[in-house]
């Protein structure tokens, strides 16, 4: 068996704690990690501060933020920056062999000896997608060959069940909805579906007619539950191979979702909470206490140096190719109880199909646009997190002074970053940030409306007019 322990990251896309049963969801949507969840330690204010996929995973595989990394876009344009090393490089250099699974051309993706692939989309003439019995059909093979090999291994697997579109297989899809969801009586769904940029892709998808928005989140709840089903596999190979409690086992979500929530529409942009709190598991019982919950607040930039710490692998051995370094922290401080909590004001920012940035506090949340969006938001949405727990209701025009006092904090925080890294705050240089080129920043919040879009209109069309033809016949 390898001196140094094995490394296995389960990172999870739009992953919303609050639909895990382990982090109190009503529904048992996730038995086998709420098992998994008594053996490990368990962060309950885990936070995606760089929004979406992107800029959420340099941060946890870099331990460093959005000034350092320079990535805040989805659509990031060029790798990562030389001066940052990823997770992969670092272990590599310490003799690990690595691996990824569903993680090709992200920026954050670099350095890894092994990329495997599988199919992780799917739509509604396709069927059933099971994606996470994909995901460990590659997966399997590959823990064999690792484990056949003296070197320790560091994996990480990129699960996409969570993720549009959501579609899990029998009987994962009936679990959690017994009804009838294109009920003609139920309007819910008018909304989603009379959104231009986002219907065509609905429509890809969701079941023709559908009415009931509490199908699709349904569907997104069993599709966790399906996939909960399948990590418990990988988790079981490993035990079975007498080497789980030799290995690292990290779970982490990249960002959350919004499902019905804030007109956002079965995504995850926005700076909500819905898309903001993520899970965040570790398992490792030679250094770490089982059945524990942490209270303090923490990002993903403290993942890659709590790893580290974990495998005694000491930064002082990183061949580090710039003077840059960390801009997380372990988070051992926290799980032993000699810190209370790390930042709990924080710089946040979205950049998927709106630009936005903003800060948070235990009682605030700011969010201020930098450009038109298409959903017709106001420019500057303020939040008392404490009271109105679910954002819904924007206090800025209410409480300037509020305003004021957190845009204050969160531009006397980029200054700092920006005179700290010796670089201008991303959030300003993204130029065609959202995949139009030569578009430049919106001007208007209908401008962004006609621009933006997803899904292919033609397939759309051809099943909108079969939901028709059915409605007709219904009737």
């Amino acid at each position: 068996m390898p001196s140094k322990p094995n490394i296995l990251l389960i990172a999870i896309d739009s992953l919303r704690a609050d639909h895990m049963s382990c982090y109190g969801y009503p529904r048992l949507t996730t038995p086998h990690m709420d098992r998994f969840a008594q053996e490990c330690v368990l962060f309950e204010n885990t936070f995606s501060a760089h929004i979406p996929t992107t800029s959420a995973y340099a941060s946890m595989l870099t331990g460093m933020d959005a000034f350092s990394t320079q990535v805040v876009a989805l659509r990031h344009q060029g790798g990562l920056r030389p001066e940052v090393k990823t997770l992969a490089e670092v272990l590599r250099d310490f003799g690990y062999n690595t691996t990824c699974v569903g993680f090709t051309g992200n920026p954050s993706s670099r350095g890894f000896d092994t990329y495997l692939d599988y199919p992780a989309w799917g739509s509604w003439n396709e069927g059933r997608s099971p994606k996470a019995e994909d995901l460990n059909k590659v997966t399997i093979p590959e823990i064999d060959r690792l484990l056949d090999d003296d070197k320790p291994f560091f994996m990480m697997l990129r699960h996409m069940d969570p993720h549009a579109p959501y579609l899990p297989p029998e009987p994962y899809e009936r679990m959690f909805y017994h009804g009838n969801e294109a009920d003609p009586d139920n309007h819910s769904m008018e909304p989603v579906m009379s959104f231009k940029p986002f219907r065509d892709f609905f429509a890809s998808w969701m079941p023709p007619g559908i009415s009931d928005k509490d199908y699709v989140i349904a569907q997104y709840d069993g599709a966790i539950a399906y996939m909960d089903a399948c990590i418990q596999t990988i988790i079981t190979m490993l035990q079975t191979h007498g080497v789980l409690d030799n290995t690292i086992v990290v779970l982490n979500g990249d960002h959350g979702e919004t499902l019905y929530d804030h007109e956002c529409w079965f995504d995850h942009h926005g700076m909500y909470d819905t898309v903001l709190h993520v899970p965040l598991m570790i398992r490792y019982p030679s250094k770490l206490p089982q059945g524990t919950r942490v209270k303090g607040y923490n990002q993903h930039k403290d993942l890659m140096p709590t790893i580290l710490e974990l495998a005694e692998l000491s930064q002082d051995d990183i061949q580090w190719p710039s003077d840059l370094r960390f801009d997380g922290r372990s988070l051992t401080p926290l799980i032993d109880g000699r810190e209370t909590s790390y930042e709990s004001d924080f710089y946040i920012t979205e950049c998927t199909w709106m630009r936005k940035h903003g800060w948070r506090t235990p009682e605030w949340k700011l969010m201020i646009a930098l450009e038109p969006d298409f959903h017709f938001k106001p420019e500057v949405e303020l939040y008392n997190i404490n009271e109105d727990p679910d954002e819904n209701y924007n206090l800025a025009e209410e409480r300037p002074d509020v305003v004021d006092y957190l845009r204050a904090s969160m531009e006397t925080w980029i200054a700092k970053r920006e005179a700290e890294t010796g670089l201008t705050n991303p959030m300003h240089t993204q130029g065609d940030w959202h995949g139009k080129p030569g578009v430049g920043a919106f001007k208007t919040s209908q401008q962004a409306y006609d621009t933006l879009h997803i899904g292919d209109p033609t397939q759309a069309a051809r099943l909108q007019a079969e939901s028709r033809e059915k409605s007709e016949v219904s009737s």
